[in-house]
C-alpha cells in the first residue's frame, strides 16, 4: 500500500556543512505525495545537540515510530554521531527499542562511514525474509574495521599519488590519469573524493618546498664561490657588516654574472625556481640568516687563510736559517729540529711538507747551478775526451777525484744520480753544443730564438693575407673618412647616393664599399679606425675651411705617430691618405683659391694625393669626378703598399746575399730574445730568408 509523505516547508539538505549557509546553496524543498515505501529507518541523534533536550527528541520518535508501526512494514532504528555519543542516550535509545518487538538499532557515524551501509543492507534482510536474521555489529567494532580499511586504502592512495614527481601537475589531469585505478577508487569511496583532493594538494605543496628547499641549498653553496669573486680582498670586508658588503658587490663588475635582482620578491614565489639553468643567486635571498653566516664564515676564512700564508713564510724563513739542511735532504731527518716553532705548530702537516718541498727545490736548483758553474771552472778536465766515445771508468774516476774536494760537489751527495747525469750532460754539451744537449733546456736561446721567429713570420703572413689578400683583383674597399662638424658624413651619404646597395661602378668594375665616417673631434677617432672587422684600405680627409684642414692635419700626424710605436699597427703607417677639398657654394671666389693653396701645400708635406674642385659650377659640396679620381689613388696606393709591405723573395741561395750577418746569444744572458731580434721583426721587409727554415731572416 502507498504511504502519503508530507514535508511542509522543510527543505532537503545535502549535508550538516549547508546547515546556518542555506542561502549560499540551492534552495530545494521535499516533494509532497504518495510512494510506495517497503521499509522505515528511524534515525535519532545520540550526540550532545545545541539548544535540544533528548527527552523530547524521543518522545517525538516514540510518536512517529506509533504511526509508522500501522504500516506494518519494518523499522530499523539509527542512531547516529555515535563517534560523538552521549552514553547514556544511546542506553535509552536500546531500552526504547527492547521494549519493541522486532526493532533493531543500528550505531552509526556518517563521519567516519560506520555502519551506513550496515542499516540500509540490514532492512533488507528484514523485507526480505529468505535473507535471513540481520547481524548487527556493535558501533567499536565496525568503527575498527571500518578505520583499518581507511588506514589500508590511505596508505595505498599516498603511494599512488606519490608517484606525481612534478609540483606543476594539477588534480584535474592526475585525477583523470588514474580515475580507473583500484586504489584511487576504494579511496574515493571510503573518504570521499574532497579529502582526496586534499591529500594530492598536501603532496603537491610538499613537493614544491622540497624543490624550494633543494635551490636554496644549492645557492648557498654557491654563495661561498661568488663571495670568492667578489669580495677577495681582505682588506676590504674584514670590518664590514653584511648589508655594508651587499652594497659594495652590487658595484663590482662581475655582480650580474654572480647574483640577480628579480622584479618580485621572495624569490621562492616566483618563477625563478623553475629557471633550472640559471645558476645566479636571487639578491634577495642574501637577507636571510643563512646568507650572512656564510659572509661571516667567509671573511674568517680569509683571516684564517690569511694567518696560515704568513705562517707558512714564517716557516719558510725557519727552514732557511737552518744551516745543516742540505739539497735531497728527506723531511723526517728535519722534522725533530722545527717541532718546537711557532709556525710549524700553527700550520698542518701538509702545508709544512709543502713548504718544506718548495724549499728543497729552491736549494737543490741552486746547489745545481752551483755545480754547473764548477764544472765550466774545471774545464781543463774535459780537454782530452775522446769526442766520439764515452768517457772511461778512469777518466770519470779522475774527475769524481778532482771535483770531489769541492764544497759545490759535496752538496749534491744526496743526489748523486743527479749529479751524475748532471755530469755527463755537460760532458755531452762541451763536445755537442746543440739545443737538444743545451742545459738551459727549454729556456734554451736557439729554441726560443725559432719559437720568436716561426710565431712572428707567420702573424707576418697572416696580417698581409687578411689585409691586401690578392690586392690586384680586389674587389671591396674599406674607406674610413675623416672630417670635422658633419662633414665626413655628408661625403659618405654622396658616395652611397652614386652607389647601388654600397657597389660603386669604378673604369668597368664593381666595387663593395665599406664607409665609416667619423668626426675628427671624436675622442674615441683612433679606436675606431683599425678594428678586428674593420681595416681600412685609405682614409678620406675632407675639408672645407682652413680651420678643418688645419684639424685634419693634426689628426693625420697623431695617426701615423700612433702607428710608428705599435708593431702589429705597422701596416696602418703605410695607409694612404686623400684630402678632398668640399665645394664653397657661398663664397667661392673668396675662400677657394686659399684653401686650394693650402691642401695642395699640406698634401706635399703628408706625402698623399690632393684632390681640387673641378672647375665649373655645381649645386652639391661633392662632385662625383672627384670621389672617382680619390678612389682611383687609394687603389693604386693598395697596390703599391702590398708589394712594399710583402716584397717576394728572391734569394734562392744564401750565398747569394750581399750582406750576411750572423747574430750570437748565449743562453742565459739576462736580455730577451724578443728585444734582440725586435729591430729585424719591426722592419716591413723582414720575412724567412728560405721556406722550411725558422732560425734565418
Amino acid at each position: 500500500a502507498a504511504s502519503k509523505l508530507q514535508s511542509a516547508e522543510k527543505l532537503m539538505y545535502i549535508c550538516t556543512d549547508q546547515l546556518g549557509l542555506e542561502q549560499d546553496f540551492e534552495q530545494k524543498q521535499m516533494p509532497e505525495g504518495k510512494l510506495s515505501i517497503d521499509g522505515f529507518l528511524l534515525c535519532i541523534d545520540v550526540s550532545q545537540g545545541c539548544n535540544r533536550k533528548f527527552d523530547d527528541q524521543l518522545k517525538f520518535v516514540n510518536n512517529l515510530y506509533i504511526q509508522l508501526s500501522k504500516s506494518k512494514k519494518p523499522i530499523i532504528i539509527a542512531a547516529t554521531k555515535c563517534d560523538e555519543c552521549v552514553d547514556h542516550y544511546l542506553r535509552e535509545v536500546q531500552a526504547f527499542a527492547s521494549n519493541k518487538k522486532n526493532l533493531v538499532v543500528v550505531e552509526t557515524s556518517a563521519r567516519f562511514n560506520v555502519n551506513v551501509e550496515t542499516c540500509f543492507t540490514a532492512l533488507v534482510q528484514m523485507m526480505d525474509k529468505t535473507r535471513g536474521k540481520p547481524k548487527i555489529i556493535p558501533y567499536l567494532d565496525a568503527y575498527k574495521t571500518q578505520r583499518q580499511l581507511v588506514v589500508t586504502a590511505t596508505d595505498k592512495f599516498e603511494k599512488l599519488v606519490q608517484t606525481v614527481r612534478d609540483y606543476h601537475a594539477t588534480w584535474k589531469t592526475v585525477s583523470n590519469k588514474l580515475k580507473n585505478h583500484p586504489d584511487y577508487e576504494e579511496y574515493i569511496n571510503l573518504e570521499g573524493t574532497k579529502k582526496a583532493k586534499n591529500t594530492f594538494s598536501k603532496h603537491i605543496e610538499q613537493l614544491k618546498q622540497e624543490h624550494i628547499r633543494k635551490r636554496k641549498e644549492e645557492y648557498i653553496n654557491a654563495l661561498p664561490r661568488a663571495l670568492n669573486t667578489l669580495l677577495s680582498n681582505l682588506d676590504e670586508i674584514e670590518h664590514l657588516s653584511w648589508s655594508e658588503a651587499l652594497k659594495l658587490m652590487e658595484k663590482r663588475p662581475d655582480f650580474q654574472s654572480c647574483f640577480v635582482v628579480l622584479e618580485k620578491t621572495p624569490w621562492d614565489e616566483t618563477d625563478h625556481i623553475d629557471k633550472v639553468n640559471d645558476r645566479r643567486i636571487p639578491f634577495d635571498l642574501l637577507t636571510t640568516l643563512e646568507a650572512e653566516k656564510v659572509y661571516q664564515n667567509h671573511v674568517q676564512h680569509l683571516i684564517s687563510e690569511k694567518r696560515r700564508v704568513e705562517m707558512k713564510e714564517k716557516f719558510k724563513k725557519t727552514l732557511e736559517k737552518i744551516q745543516f739542511i742540505s739539497p735531497g735532504q728527506p723531511w723526517e731527518e728535519v722534522i725533530c729540529f722545527v717541532m718546537e716553532d711557532e709556525a710549524f705548530k700553527y700550520i698542518t702537516d701538509a702545508d709544512s711538507k709543502e713548504v718544506y718541498g718548495r724549499h728543497q727545490r729552491e736549494i737543490v736548483e741552486k746547489a745545481k747551478e752551483e755545480f754547473q758553474e764548477m764544472l765550466f771552472e774545471h774545464s781543463e778536465l774535459f780537454y782530452d775526451l775522446d769526442l766520439n766515445a764515452t768517457p772511461s771508468s778512469d777518466k770519470m774516476s779522475e774527475i769524481h777525484a778532482v771535483l770531489s774536494e769541492e764544497p759545490r760537489y759535496k752538496a749534491l751527495q744526496k743526489l748523486a744520480p743527479d749529479r751524475e747525469s748532471l755530469l755527463l750532460k755537460h760532458i755531452g754539451f762541451v763536445y755537442h753544443p746543440t739545443k737538444e744537449t743545451c742545459l738551459s733546456g727549454q729556456n734554451c736561446t736557439d729554441i726560443k730564438v725559432e719559437q720568436l721567429l716561426a710565431n712572428s713570420l707567420l702573424q707576418l703572413d697572416h696580417g698581409r693575407s687578411n689585409l691586401y689578400h690578392d690586392s690586384a683583383n680586389i674587389d671591396k674597399v674599406n674607406l674610413f673618412i675623416l672630417g670635422k662638424d658633419g662633414l665626413a658624413q655628408e661625403l659618405a651619404n654622396e658616395i652611397r647616393t652614386q652607389s647601388t646597395d654600397d657597389e660603386y661602378a669604378l673604369d668597368g668594375k664593381i666595387y663593395e664599399l665599406d664607409l665609416r665616417p667619423v668626426d675628427a673631434k671624436s675622442p674615441y677617432l683612433l679606436t675606431q679606425l683599425w678594428t678586428s672587422t674593420f681595416k681600412p684600405h685609405g682614409c678620406f680627409c675632407v675639408f672645407n675651411s682652413i680651420e678643418s684642414l688645419t684639424f685634419i692635419g693634426e689628426c693625420i700626424a697623431k695617426i701615423r705617430a700612433e702607428a710608428s710605436q705599435i708593431r702589429r699597427d705597422k701596416y696602418m703607417a703605410n695607409l694612404p691618405f686623400t684630402l678632398i677639398l668640399a665645394n664653397q657654394r657661398d663664397s667661392v671666389s673668396k675662400n677657394l683659391p686659399i684653401l686650394r693653396h693650402q691642401g695642395q701645400q699640406l698634401a706635399n708635406k703628408l706625402q698623399c694625393p690632393f684632390v681640387d674642385v673641378p672647375a665649373g659650377t655645381y649645386p652639391r659640396k661633392f662632385n662625383e669626378t672627384q670621389i672617382k679620381q680619390a678612389l682611383r689613388g687609394v687603389l693604386e696606393a693598395v697596390k703599391h703598399n702590398f708589394d712594399v709591405v710583402c716584397p717576394v723573395p728572391t734569394i734562392k741561395d744564401l750565398s747569394e746575399a750581399d750582406l750576411r750577418i750572423v747574430m750570437c746569444a748565449m743562453c742565459g744572458d739576462p736580455f730577451s730574445v724578443d728585444l734582440i731580434l725586435s729591430p729585424f721583426l719591426d722592419s716591413h721587409s723582414c720575412s724567412a730568408a728560405q721556406a722550411g727554415q725558422n732560425n734565418s731572416l
